[in-house]
């Protein structure tokens, strides 16, 4: 009886009740508390991160959306445009002519800088108008065109009125003449659909991505072609033919590498080997395809052999065990198994390769290009290189447009993940 009664204190001190036990158990809650909200902060934080990305691209791509045109109405003279020939006519000098109608108390001095208010494909709107219908000689025509990029800003609210006429391209002269267009009701700002139907142009308000899409879509085009199946059949050869070798480790370790090589490496590959041994194009598709396939072969046999090492081995025992060889078991069974998660791989893979840079500067495809290619090996740009162009270019324009770029390209890189998403549990097999 003595005996129990002093065991009792002692459960007491050193159990579950212990004050030291209680200590340690406040400590772990408190910090599984400290690490749960570390991870929270960290997550908050990458989405505020994210969300600032977004809101500076929409923001200062968001104009570029939109592009300042004013109606004006321009007297075709026979004079300026022969009937005979309608595609040689002074197109100037009837831009010119125009202006003055439009502003008739302007001195021949002021037509100048006032003809700077409309872009540069004015008379190219006109001549094309013409050549499509010459029976517009001798008439007023009304058309729509672009202005220039100053006066884009200007309605746009990126030119401070109020500042030293100094400081800021346009004068007093030039915004009060602007200003009369509005007035009269001739300005506009239309969706700009042309930032996706033009290619590039030293105007700011001419230039657009048809180029660098068309040339993007061609070098995936290529990408895809090599990469796919050589990635697809090295993978499925190492993983389930190859013998278990110093010689196939050594390939498995260098393929690992080659993965995490930088981008501007295999631009430096192709610069020595297409365009140095070669000689093919510089700037084409057909070389920046061949390049970002290099790039992306590792990561498609990375993704291939996993998504074969997830298949179940009962598969291939139950294949083998009906009478199935060997390739029957990989490419009936197996391969068809595994296809979700090399469809993931693959489109995942070209995604990245989409938005390269480096290896496309280095094979020239930062050209400046005013026409989109017709075939990959036409000389063109990419999308990203198009961004990297803009980005260096000085005109106010090219900011918004930069940002609109970049919008373009993160809206594709979205599209292909989507598509990856929906092919991986559209196909996938659950056992």
């Amino acid at each position: 009886m003595t005996d129990q009664t002093a065991a009792q204190p002692t459960a007491a001190v050193n159990g579950w009740d212990s004050p030291e036990f209680r200590k340690n158990l406040a400590r772990r809650r408190r910090n599984e508390l400290i690490l749960r909200m570390l991870g929270l902060a960290a997550i908050g934080l990458a989405f505020l991160m994210l969300a600032i990305l977004l809101w500076t691209l929409i923001s200062g791509g968001a104009q570029a959306f939109r592009q300042t045109h004013v109606q004006i109405d321009v007297p075709i003279s026979a004079e300026l445009v022969e009937p005979a020939e309608p595609a040689e006519g002074n197109y100037r000098n009837v831009i010119r002519d125009a202006m003055q109608t439009t502003f008739p108390d302007a001195e021949k001095d002021e037509l100048k800088a006032l003809s700077g208010i409309l872009s540069n494909a004015a008379q190219f709107v006109v001549r094309d108008k013409v050549v499509a219908d010459p029976s517009l000689i001798g008439q007023t025509v009304s058309i729509n065109v672009p202005v220039s990029d100053p006066y884009d800003q200007l309605n746009k609210g990126n030119v401070d009125v109020v500042s030293e006429e100094s400081t800021r391209r346009l004068s007093d002269t030039d915004i009060a003449a602007f200003q009369q267009l509005k007035d009269e009701g001739r300005i506009s700002k239309p969706i700009n659909w042309s930032l996706l139907t033009n290619a590039d142009s030293r105007f700011p308000e001419l230039a657009g991505l048809k180029g660098a899409i068309i040339g993007s879509a061609y070098a995936l085009l290529v990408c895809f072609l090599i990469s796919f199946p050589l990635g697809i059949g090295a993978a499925i050869y190492l993983e389930e033919f190859a013998p278990k070798s110093r010689l196939s480790d050594i390939i498995e370790v260098n393929i690992n590498n080659l993965a995490a090589v930088p981008s501007v490496v295999f631009g430096l590959l192709a610069l020595a080997v297409f365009l140095g041994w070669f000689g093919m194009p510089r700037s084409a598709p057909f070389v920046g395809g061949l390049t970002l396939a290099l790039m992306t072969l590792p990561t498609i046999i990375i993704a291939t052999r996993a998504a074969l090492q997830a298949v179940p081995p009962s598969i291939r025992e139950a294949a083998l065990g009906v009478g199935a060889s060997k390739q029957q078991v990989v490419f009936g069974h197996v391969l068809p198994l595994a296809l979700p998660g090399i469809l993931t791989g693959t489109i995942i893979g070209l995604a990245q390769a989409l938005g390269e840079t480096a290896p496309l500067l280095l094979i020239g495809m930062n050209a400046f290009v005013t026409a989109a290619p017709a075939t990959p090996f036409d000389a063109s740009t990419a999308l990203p290189t198009q961004i990297f162009l803009w980005a260096d270019s000085p005109e106010r324009g090219f900011v918004a447009r930069t940002s609109a770029a970049i919008l373009v390209l993160l809206g594709f890189l979205v599209m292909m993940n989507a598509i990856a998403i929906y092919l991986r549990n559209r196909f996938e097999r659950r056992w």
